[in-house]
């Protein structure tokens, strides 16, 4: 069992920046691929950024450009820097750990763009 603990929302200006953290209680967390999702109410979780053990990235077209997945594997934890923020950003945004057909979830973390 993998647990995974958000940190970093909050509400922010829009042109703004964040960055989300996520925490891994995995022993072999090198091996994740790792991702972050998100989810505005009446919509279904998306993925937003993906991050393998190989460090290859990849994005959802509507953050290209804005967001950046990172990862720092001494520290067990997973990052999505957020800048140049757009209200359509608001969503609950949810850390994702992947194994094969193993994965676990965040609890989420809100993410609020508003002026």
């Amino acid at each position: 069992q993998v647990q995974l603990v958000e940190s970093g929302g909050g509400l922010v200006q829009p042109g703004g920046s964040l960055r989300l953290s996520c925490v891994a209680s995995a022993s072999s967390f090198s091996v994740y691929t790792m991702g972050w999702y998100r989810q505005s109410p009446g919509n279904q979780r998306e993925l937003v950024a993906q991050i393998t053990a190989g460090i290859n990235s990849n994005y959802t077209d509507s953050v290209k450009g804005r967001f950046t997945i990172s990862r720092d594997n001494a520290k067990k934890t997973v990052y999505l820097q957020m800048n140049k923020l757009k209200p359509e950003d608001t969503a609950v945004y949810y850390c994702n750990a992947r194994l094969f057909t193993r994965q676990y979830w965040g609890q989420g973390t809100q993410v609020i763009v508003s002026s």
